[in-house]
């Protein structure tokens, strides 16, 4: 067996990482329409621009630089961050397809096997809105007949309070 010297080993170390850096940099391929933002790290992305405790600060900090639309990394996680209300409104409203296949946290893939209203695929989320617009529709809803059927059940109700006279 040969000794180490700790210099090799930790010089060894420091090689080997700036190599799975530059391989890690060249592996990435970056969408021609990915809105600009700050470079990341290799391995940490840009967790170290940002405040933990009070992340959108650093939020607008970047949105003063970038542009209400930027992009950071978290980990190897890539992200794109909207600023401002009317960038949400924009995005949420006018655009609406490209925001509706986000990635759902594996908590709740978990809790809710991937069905749902809030958390899920594309398809899934069609589908259910489909079913769920369609049940309401039969059961009248946007017809006056359903507040005709509403108003009188209330009022059945009112008459069965006012019979007990307040008491048991």
């Amino acid at each position: 067996m040969l000794p180490l010297d700790p210099v090799t080993v930790l010089l060894s170390i420091v090689i080997c990482i700036l190599l799975a850096a530059i391989f890690y940099n060249k592996k990435e391929n970056v969408h021609p329409n990915y809105p600009p933002g700050p470079k990341p790290l290799p391995i940490i992305g840009n967790i170290l621009n940002l405040n933990v405790q009070k992340p959108h600060l650093s939020f607008q900090e970047l949105a003063k630089k970038y542009g209400p639309v930027f992009s950071i990394k978290i980990g190897v996680e890539k992200m794109v961050v909207l600023c401002g209300y009317d960038t949400v409104k924009e995005a949420l409203v006018n655009h609406a397809e490209e925001f509706l296949d986000r990635p759902m946290p594996p908590a709740f893939m978990d809790a809710t096997r991937g069905y749902g209203i809030g958390f899920t695929d594309l398809n899934n989320w069609k589908i259910m809105r489909q079913f769920a617009v369609s049940t309401l529709r039969n059961f009248g809803m946007g017809k006056r007949s359903l507040e005709e059927k509403i108003n009188e059940e209330s009022n059945c109700l009112v008459q069965m309070f006012k019979c007990y006279k307040g008491s048991k």
